[in-house]
Formats: structure tokens, sequence, C-alpha cells
């Protein structure tokens, strides 16, 4: 199997131990707790990498199943839609012991999960020629023929950063981060003493605020109120000296940052509008600092305003994608939706990104309202009546599978853009903070139940309190 890149030349990986190595250049960064399928396709006799997909492992067994199903169609689909299905995939099964355990106990307890995958491939007619296990530092294979091949303790891998392929990848400027779980800390919530802090804040700023979105022309106040403040926020963070190391940069933001400013950015932000107008911050000098800024507000929806936190980390995804780190971009629009699945520009994003539709097209249309446009664009006009700015067919990504037709292309390209443009999440009820949408009843046709709550404009959330109910 090669490895390519558009910088070195191609690296040759002919064993077990070496696509264990590769894995982490694979992804980006160090799995944990992961399966994962990696598609191979085909070319001029040589084998090259494709697509990649990750799940979780679930927790339970009796999930593993459709778990396996639904990456396997995942992966395989979407290389599809790309106009290549894989020829063949490699999996992976990565979990640390649990205490008490040892990596050959991992081994066996996951090579049901690992059958389970290749049977899974093997039912979309797409083999998978290799099985690994990598578990404290060692790996093993689910398809060595020999039974006395590999090692019972496993194969220990090579040290970090010492293969041909982490040379290659380093001399092209990959960079292998951590594990998912470091990456997804800069975007929690805070848990220390500081957080009550932040909460009272939000407590003071929604009872301040409140009253002033609910009038139409306060409205408008907070909203350029925010974008104001936003700004020169992000102005400050972009005049410090820069930190070395995520956690240290990420404390000396939060230390530039006020409780009660991050307060009336964050229920700011809860309006679309005012939404929509700081996404316009994606490039150019003006995104690092973005970033920094929607990843410190994210860490700020503390306590009863984790749901708050959508927008920034909307924001915070998107920025990233724009710049080109898809690794956080995902990562941050799967946690937006988890504070709030309701969260229309957030899904909208994450399907764009998972679909691999060009984050230039998406950055046309927010451009457009911006003073003097996006430069030469000419906007136009489509079936839905939103106006755009077009770029060149070729530009929106390759055609999916049963679309060979580019106007066809075009067309649900610019159904998606369209979408993304006028990501208005609708009107929303109130939430209370801290508050979960009780399970709809089983007399209850679809869904979840609508709530009782006042409605207002812009798709506002605003931190009322009280009770929220459903009906039945």
């Amino acid at each position: 199997m090669t490895n390519h890149s558009e910088t070195t030349a191609q690296v040759t990986l002919r064993s077990p131990a070496e696509l264990a190595d590769a894995l982490p250049y694979l992804l980006g960064y160090r799995p944990e707790d992961s399966m994962v399928l990696v598609a191979l396709h085909d070319s001029g006799g040589k084998g090259r990498f494709g697509g990649r997909a990750r799940l979780g492992i679930p927790a339970h067994e009796e999930d593993w199943e459709e778990a396996a199903r639904q990456l396997a169609r995942g992966l395989v689909t979407s290389s599809e839609r790309r106009g290549a299905k894989p020829e063949q995939l490699v999996a992976y099964v990565c979990q640390e012991p649990a205490p008490g355990e040892r990596g050959r106990d991992v081994k066996r307890r996951l090579a049901r999960l690992a059958h389970l995958l290749r049977i899974q491939c093997g039912d979309l007619d797409v083999p998978v020629i290799e099985a690994l296990c990598i578990s404290d530092g060692r790996y093993w294979s689910y398809c060595c023929p020999a039974e006395d091949c590999c090692p019972e303790d496993g194969t220990p891998m090579g040290l970090p950063g010492t293969s041909v392929l982490a040379a290659a990848a380093t001399y092209a400027g990959i960079q292998v981060r951590g594990t998912l779980k470091e990456l997804r800390a800069r975007l929690q919530p805070w848990e220390a003493a500081a957080a009550r802090e932040q909460e009272a804040a939000l407590d003071a700023g929604g009872v301040a605020l409140v009253p002033r979105i609910l009038d139409e022309a306060g409205r408008a106040e907070v909203a350029e109120e925010t974008i104001v403040l936003a700004e020169r926020v992000i102005q400050r963070l972009a005049a410090v000296t820069p930190v070395a190391g995520a956690l240290p940069a990420d404390l000396r933001d939060d230390g530039l940052i006020g409780h009660d400013e991050a307060a009336r950015l964050i229920l700011g932000l809860q309006d679309r509008n005012t939404r929509d107008r700081a996404a316009a911050w994606m490039e150019g000098d003006e995104a690092a600092p973005a970033l920094r800024l929607w990843r410190a507000l994210a860490r700020r929806c503390v306590g009863p305003y984790a749901e708050h936190a959508a927008p920034p980390l909307t924001l915070a995804g998107w920025v990233a994608w724009s710049t080109g780190d898809e690794l956080e971009a995902r990562e941050a629009l799967a946690m937006a939706l988890g504070a709030d699945p309701d969260y229309l520009f957030a899904r909208l994003l994450h399907q764009a990104c998972n679909e691999g539709l060009d984050v230039e097209s998406i950055r046309r249309c927010l451009r457009v309202g911006r003073p003097g446009g996006a430069p030469g664009a000419e906007p136009s006009a489509d079936a839905s009546g939103t106006t755009e700015p077009m770029g060149p067919a070729e530009s929106m990504g390759p055609a999916p599978v049963g679309e060979p037709d580019p106007a066809a292309r075009i067309r649900r390209r610019r159904r998606l853009r369209s979408a993304l443009a006028a990501a208005g999440d609708g009107p929303r009820a109130a939430r209370v903070p801290g508050q979960r949408r009780r399970p709809a009843s089983p007399g209850q046709a679809a869904g979840r139940a609508p709530r009782a709550s006042t409605r207002h404009p812009a798709g506002t959330r605003l931190p009322t309190k009280g009770k929220e109910e459903t009906t039945t």
C-alpha cells in the first residue's frame, strides 16, 4: 500500500507493523477507544490510501454489530459519492487496557468487533485485507495466517516519529496531534471554581439583555454591540505574543476575556443574524484570533448554559474548516450538535464538511453583504431566490455517483450552499438553562414534543428561568 503526498515521493507500506505505525499519520491524531476503516484503491497495480472513517467503540457489546455496519456503509458510500468505490479496506480497533487488563486481553475482547467489521465490509463487496488491534503500545493482527506467527503479547510499536512514513510526513509538513480527548478539551466548558463566576455573569447578562432582545429596536442594538465587542476582543487576542502549547495558549486567552464580556458575547451570538455576521471572520489575519475567541466562549458555556455553546462551537468548527483544519472542524461541529441537536447551521456545515463540499463555495456565501463583497464575484440567483456569487462548476468537488450531469451537480451543490447561506434556525422557543428536554410520551406521533414557551424573533435563544414542559 502506498501513501501519496503532493510534496514528497510515495512511501510504500509492506507489513502490519508499518500499517500500525501509519494510523496516526492517516488520521492526523492518535485514536483512542476507536474503530477505524481505511480505504485502499488500486492505482496502476499499486494500492493507495483513500478515505478514512472512525467511530468510538460502543460500551455495550450488543451495539457492536450496528456500529460496524454504520462505519462500513459510511466509508463505502462516501467513497462512491466521490466517484471511486474502495477495492480493499484496512481495519483497526484501538483501545487501552482497563484496570487489571493487559493488551492481549484487549485483543481477545475486541476480536468479535474486528470480525464484525470484516463481515460488514464483505457484505458490501469490499474485503478487509488486514485487521489490527492496537493497545498498550503493541499491535496484533487478526488476519495472520499462521497461529504461531504473532506473539501472544503482541509486537511492540516503533518509537513515535522513527518510521519512514513519519520522516516523510514531517518533510511534507503533516502534523500528528495528540488524541481527540485533548482536542475536545479545548472546547469543553470549565469545571473549576471560575465556572461559578462565569455562570453568575451569564445570569446577570441574561437579566440585562433579555428585555432588550425581545424588543425589535433593542435587539438590533444588542446585535451591533455584540459585533463591536467581538471585534474588540479579536483585536486584543491578535495583539498578544503567541504562546507555545495548546493549554498555555488557552489559559492565556481565558485571562484576556472578562466574565462579563464573555457573557455578553455568548448571549448575543444566540441571535442567528449576529452569528452569521460573526461567521465572516473566517480568513486572512482575522481567522486565527477569531477561532481562539470562539474556543474561549465555548469553554465559558458552563453549568446550565451548556446548550448555549452551540453557536460558538459552530463558529469554531466553521473557521477551523475554512482555514484547512478538517479534524478540529468535525469535532467542534459534532460537539455543537451534541449541545443542541436542532442547531441547523451546525448540522449543515457538518454535512458539507463530511461530504467534501468545496469550502470556498461557502466562503463566497458569507462574503455577500460584507463591505466590498467578494473581489470579482458576480452574484447570481438560484431557483430558491437566494442571491450568491457563483464560481466555476469544477470548484464544487467531484460529482456524486448517479449525478454525471454537471448541471445536476451544480444544482445539488447550490441547494446546499443556499441552505448554508440561509441557515436561519427558524424561530426557536425560549429555553431554560440547565433543563434537558423530556422524552416524548408513548402516544406521541413523532419526534420531540413542541415546547410550551414564548417564541421570539430571529431565532434567539433566551436564558429564561422556569420550568420547561412538553405537550402530549
